[in-house]
């Protein structure tokens, strides 16, 4: 038997450092875009290990349908008793920010105190119950886009009314406790095949919500001088809070994931984002002692029937 790794996706952009990790690594892959085509369900999936990497800001990219294509192709793979990484279940985590909270709420995590409000029409008064300063945030969301603060709700309301207003794509808006962080960062941890690789802290002095790490999202500094780093390796996160995530992913089927939380000036710790389809900074990458797509590619390539594998680098 032979097969290789399936990547689906719809972000070319954001496969390069997983491609050079996979041939580093000698492991044959191919990549499945879920932006357009066609299935015959009838039909057979190739043999082979599949990966998915759709992910909730697929809209922003002109990919709306993205997710739904997800829903179809990962439930046909799954009846044919393919494996795959962060399948159906996963993705629909990946999608909705309610079933994250859902999903780490009951495992004990902390999260911040959130309210969902469906449509448009409570969304003013929902505000007023739940007290300012606050922030609205989309159900499905991605690279912290659709995320805004609000110190009245008085403001908030007449932007609802106005023509500025971007609703999530789902139609499910959240009301989100101002978590204010002791200092102005926050992490992500990053996690592959039930194993903690490395942490990353994410400064946010300058108040932005766009946390991607991708060297896509990178954002060059005023006048060409190089900023600081915006992400850096952090060695000393909590074990315990480590193995809870550790143990939060293992319940829900989740293989890879970045997991974000901030340490706020009342004490808490409190997490906010699970991302399924997680990217990695390349200069974290260049100090960390170990490489996050190195170690996807090394993972994925144990699962391939040895003969598919050629000789790793």
């Amino acid at each position: 038997m032979s097969g290789k790794v399936y990547v689906i996706h719809e972000n070319p952009q954001w496969i390069p450092p997983f491609a050079a990790a996979f041939e580093a690594e000698g492991v044959p892959f191919e990549e499945w875009m879920l932006t357009d085509g066609s299935i015959d369900l009838a039909v057979e999936p190739p043999e082979g290990i599949f990966w998915s990497r759709l992910s909730a800001s697929a809209h922003t990219r002109d990919h709306a349908y993205s997710k739904e294509f997800g829903r179809a192709v990962l439930r046909w793979l799954a009846s044919w008793g393919r494996t795959v990484i962060n399948g159906a279940d996963v993705l629909e985590l990946e999608v909705s920010k309610v079933a994250q909270h859902a999903a780490l709420r009951h495992a004990g995590i902390e999260v911040p105190r959130t309210v969902a409000v469906f449509g448009v029409d409570d969304l003013a008064a929902k505000a007023e119950e739940f007290g300012a300063p606050f922030i609205s945030k989309h159900n499905q969301g991605g690279k912290g886009l659709g995320v805004r603060r609000w110190d009245t709700v008085d403001e908030f309301a007449a932007w609802v009314k106005s023509p500025d207003f971007e609703p999530s794509p789902d139609g499910i808006t959240l009301l989100q406790e101002l978590l204010v962080a002791k200092t102005p960062f926050i992490t992500r941890a990053e996690f592959v095949a039930g194993d903690f690789v490395y942490a990353v802290r994410v400064d946010t002095s300058a108040g932005s919500f766009e946390l991607c790490p991708a060297e896509a999202c990178a954002v060059p500094g005023a006048d060409g001088v190089e900023p600081e780093p915006l992400f850096r390796l952090r060695e000393d996160v909590d074990s315990a809070l480590i193995d809870r995530y550790l143990a939060f992913l293992a319940a829900e089927g989740v293989g890879i994931a970045g997991i974000e939380f901030i340490e706020t000036r009342d004490g808490r710790t409190v997490t906010y984002d699970v991302n399924t389809n997680t990217n990695y900074n390349p200069d974290v990458e260049a100090t960390a002692p170990r490489s996050g797509p190195r170690e996807i590619a090394r993972w994925l390539g144990t699962l391939l029937p040895q003969e598919a594998v050629g000789l790793r680098g």
